[in-house]
């Protein structure tokens, strides 16, 4: 997989806000952040200028967050599909041409 920047900070952000919560504790946070690590994702570096200009400019176009443009701009600089539950993302995914899809409707093996 491949992702954008902010994409660490994010998750870092949900995992802390499920420890606040009390949905996971610490270890639990820190067991999946070793999962995490194991995984093959790679993370996509912008320059601050072309994230301030064109992923801006998308998410005003798209009416989208910057975060969510931010993916859409991937997917469509490396004509990749986008995975997303987020519905505006998977709207705007489509106007631009990206195939989307969510990945919780997606079959899983059992195991």
């Amino acid at each position: 997989a491949v992702v954008p920047s902010i994409w660490p900070l994010e998750v870092g952000n949900i995992l802390l806000v499920a420890e606040r919560k009390k949905r996971l504790s610490e270890a639990d946070v820190v067991r999946f952040l070793a999962l995490l690590s194991n995984l093959p994702i790679m993370v996509e570096q912008e320059s601050p200028e072309r994230m301030l200009k064109e992923i801006v400019a998308l998410a005003r176009e798209q009416r989208l967050t910057t975060y969510d443009a931010s993916y859409l701009d991937l997917a469509m600089s490396l004509g990749l599909p986008i995975a997303t539950r987020d519905t505006s993302l998977a709207r705007a995914a489509r106007k631009c041409r990206v195939p989307a899809f969510n990945p919780a409707t997606v079959p899983h093996k059992a195991q």
